[in-house]
């Protein structure tokens, strides 16, 4: 299924002759029809003679609506670009041809219109080379051209057969899984309700099936699909798609918006983008200019931050980071267009390189700068390395969806460069579409490595006593995923550099020492606990002599076992009254509080915290004021 577009000056006949060439009559409008001028987008179609069927979208020429020309071209496979042969090349004539070559509409046809008007054959020879010359370096420098009068049907036939060569060459529009659809109208039919339009891209739709609405995240199911007027169970990729849907009111949705399946995209507000300004602007685009961006059928207003340079010159290209006022919907290789807010003017275009930076580059960041070529001009080995350079780790599905690349195409490169060892497999098994494979670019790999090795080591350095980082304050240190720091914790581990104790990380070789001093200190405080083996010093006590940092690793090396938040024990004292317990229940199925306390010369409050830490511990079971020894 292909669409073709119309372009051309106002009043240059594009409308008349969408209907001479279908009979159907684009403009909708009762304002349209009565001025004669298209206003908004039209829509009509008709099968060429391969028995093809093609959508057609009428665009409207007059200046004051250059911007609804733009919601409907952004989405076609070739245009017809019309220049009355009574009037030749116009103001928008010249400006619909910058639109399509900053969007790079490869196919098209020059449409010579109106010939019934001119009776001298010298004048339309004249008119063709004025219109080769305004063509000239474009995307149409080597359009065929045909003469037509959409008033007589001199030529139509010719046109239509020109039309079906050109589509003939132009591959089809492919099916990547993850369909988007513009919305370029929204209205309502009685007895079915809210209805888009748009042209389909990347995938498929299925009546029944959930969809979301972009950005603004609703979400519907479709409860009827059509094309060119005919019911479909299935819209493919490339045609014009009549959406009805349910669940969705027609006042929550606008032009721009975009209707895909759940989880498939996401809405962004920053765009990394290359540029061209067109030759003819009077002066230079410079930073931190306010522009209105069109990217398929949305408009928003962006701040403009160049990249590498303060200003780009008219006829020059550059780098842009795009801030948006609004979100919209954006994969790699999307075409877009820039104009001058007020007084409206088309400045330049380009392609979106990454739909979701990190965040707001340095705008002399030379990293930045190369990573933005090799994404513009790379190979896909390329694209898929500075896109995992920029996005860290990431599931092998939301790479695919980041580059915009072909599943088998970004499969296969994948497998190479994990096989090259440019690439890491954090987890997950087969690299295959259906696999929930994490990875991550070995630069990036090496540098979270580095990074955690680092952070660990001025843990340690900073708090010597201490086992170990808490597991947790590595993972914020880091600024991952919880699934992607798991991952590259069990590898790191695996390697040797790391191990875990617990909840604590520590470097593999870290080992806590004691100075000489702090050995003096901690020697005086257990002979304390030598001469009161069962009625030791409480854990304030202990903490007054040996200070917090101090009595934490006495506990953490296992040289002090705190048994409550007030009482604690030497690790020989509780290892012998642990021995002893057993002992006692070797002989007797009970224990009471009183028992060990006078067994153990000791007072209640020791006894009783001993006991209960053996409950919880599940040697023992608690049974009013006795225990029995937990079943094992």
């Amino acid at each position: 299924m292909r669409v073709v577009g119309t372009a051309g000056h106002v009043d240059h006949g594009k409308s008349s002759l969408v209907s001479a060439l279908t009979g159907i009559n684009p403009d909708r409008l009762k304002e349209e029809q009565q001025r004669e001028m298209t206003i908004d987008l039209g829509f009509a179609w008709l099968t060429l003679p391969n028995g093809e069927e093609v959508g057609i979208v009428d665009v409207p020429g007059h200046r004051d609506f250059i911007e609804n020309m733009l919601a409907g071209v952004g989405g076609i496979d070739a245009v017809l670009f019309v220049v009355a042969a009574d009037e030749g090349v116009m103001p928008q004539t010249r400006e619909h041809l910058a639109i399509l070559d900053l969007l790079q509409i490869q196919a098209g046809i020059i449409v010579l219109t109106k010939i019934d008007l001119v009776g001298e054959p010298e004048w339309l020879e004249l008119i063709e080379l004025d219109v080769r010359e305004a063509v000239r370096g474009t995307v149409l420098e080597k359009a065929p051209l045909v003469r037509v009068s959409s008033r007589n049907g001199s030529g139509l036939d010719e046109l239509r057969s020109a039309l079906a060569e050109i589509l003939a060459k132009q591959p089809l529009r492919p099916d990547l899984g993850r369909p988007r659809l513009p919305i370029d109208r929204v209205f309502t039919i009685a007895g079915f309700g809210t209805v888009v339009t748009g042209t389909l891209s990347d995938g498929c739709l299925q009546v029944g099936e959930e969809v979301e609405i972009l950005p603004s995240g609703l979400r519907g199911r479709i409860r009827g699909l059509q094309s060119h007027k005919r019911k479909e169970t299935r819209a493919v990729p490339g045609s014009r798609t009549a959406v009805n849907l349910s669940g969705v009111n027609v006042d929550e949705i606008r032009r721009g918006d975009v209707l895909v399946h759940p989880g498939d995209y996401r809405s962004t507000s920053l765009l990394d983008v290359h540029f061209r300004l067109l030759s003819d602007i009077p002066q230079p685009l410079r930073h931190n200019a306010e522009a209105k961006l069109f990217l398929g059928a949305a408009e928003v207003v962006a701040r403009v931050r160049l990249l590498g340079g303060e200003e780009i010159q008219p006829g020059d290209e550059g780098w842009l980071q795009l801030e948006l006022k609004s979100p919209v919907v954006a994969v790699r290789g999307d075409r877009y267009i820039l104009r001058r807010p007020s007084p409206g003017e088309t400045l330049g275009g380009g392609v979106v390189l990454d739909p979701h930076p990190r965040n707001r580059h340095k705008r002399f960041d030379r990293a930045v700068l190369q990573t933005l070529e090799a994404m513009r001009k790379g190979s896909p080995d390329e694209v898929l390395l500075q896109a995992l350079l920029g996005l860290g780790a990431v599931s092998l599905r939301e790479l695919i969806q980041h580059t915009h690349l072909s599943e088998g195409d970004a499969l296969q490169v994948i497998r190479r460069l994990i096989a090259e060892g440019k690439v890491i497999q954090l987890e997950g098994g087969e690299i295959t579409a259906e696999a929930d494979v994490l990875i991550v670019a070995r630069p990036e790999w090496e540098r979270k490595r580095q990074q955690a090795l680092d952070e660990l080591a001025q843990y340690h350095k900073a708090f010597p006593l201490r086992s170990g980082m808490p597991r947790e304050e590595l993972k914020s240190r880091l600024k991952g995923s919880q699934r992607w720091f798991n991952a590259a914790l069990r590898c790191w581990i695996a390697e040797g550099n790391i191990r875990e104790n617990g909840a604590q990380i520590a470097l593999s070789e870290h080992v806590i020492r004691l100075t000489a001093q702090q050995k003096s200190t901690v020697d005086a405080l257990l002979r304390r606990f030598a001469d009161a083996p069962f009625s030791p010093p409480s854990v304030k006590e202990c903490r007054e002599v040996v200070g917090e940092e101090l009595y934490n690793a006495l506990v953490e090396m296992g040289e002090l076992k705190q048994v409550s938040a007030e009482v604690v024990f030497r690790k020989t004292d509780y290892e012998l009254l642990l021995n002893e317990v057993n002992k006692h229940f070797a002989a007797e199925k009970t224990l009471t509080v009183a028992q060990f306390r006078d067994r153990f010369q000791t007072s209640r409050r020791y006894a009783l915290a001993f006991l209960e830490y053996l409950d919880t511990q599940g040697i023992t079971i608690r049974e009013g004021d006795i225990r029995r020894l937990a079943k094992r």
